[in-house]
């Protein structure tokens, strides 16, 4: 095993544009590993972990369950409830959009429980936004958008599920 290498204080705002950059290019592992660097010398530092929840997120398709349950441990951490529930809704918003992605059996069913979870908390976190702030409106209408494209995001009424035998 290799022993981790601190970073200083001084290079905290250096390290989180860095984070972000790798975000960007979409390497998203590279941009979380910086934000638990930058954690580990400022466990308190809100933009590393709003950012960590990103870059987790980031990652959805590769793990669904895992990067959900990660990004839903980084949640308490953020002092501010608005952006708890902002955040909460992220998480759901795009593991829903993940699941459209991997596809499977009521893939579509899945996804809109997720983008239905998520519109709930952009609804709490836009009953306490900061004034001027409608990213929480923004992120609601676009799920109500994805939910209103199709008929197959509706969950089905007591549709009962046969696994095939093929």
């Amino acid at each position: 095993m290799y022993s981790l290498k601190p970073i200083t204080r001084a290079g905290v705002p250096a390290a989180l544009l860095k984070a972000e950059r790798y975000r960007l290019l979409n390497d998203s592992s590279a941009a979380e590993s910086i934000c638990l660097d930058v954690l580990e010398v400022d466990p308190d530092n809100q933009q590393a972990l709003v950012m960590l929840v990103l870059a987790i997120t980031d990652q959805m398709r590769d793990g669904l369950v895992e990067s959900v349950t990660r990004a839903r441990e980084v949640l308490p951490r953020l002092k501010d409830e608005y952006k708890r529930h902002y955040y909460a809704g992220i998480i759901c918003e795009r593991r829903a959009k993940a699941q459209l992605g991997r596809g499977g059996p009521r893939a579509h069913h899945v996804a809109a429980q997720w983008l239905e979870e998520a519109m709930r908390h952009y609804e709490i976190a836009e009953g306490m936004r900061p004034a001027g702030n409608d990213e929480a409106i923004l992120r609601w209408n676009t799920c109500a958008r994805l939910l209103n494209r199709g008929e197959q995001l509706h969950p089905p009424v007591d549709e009962p599920y046969e696994p095939s035998l093929e």
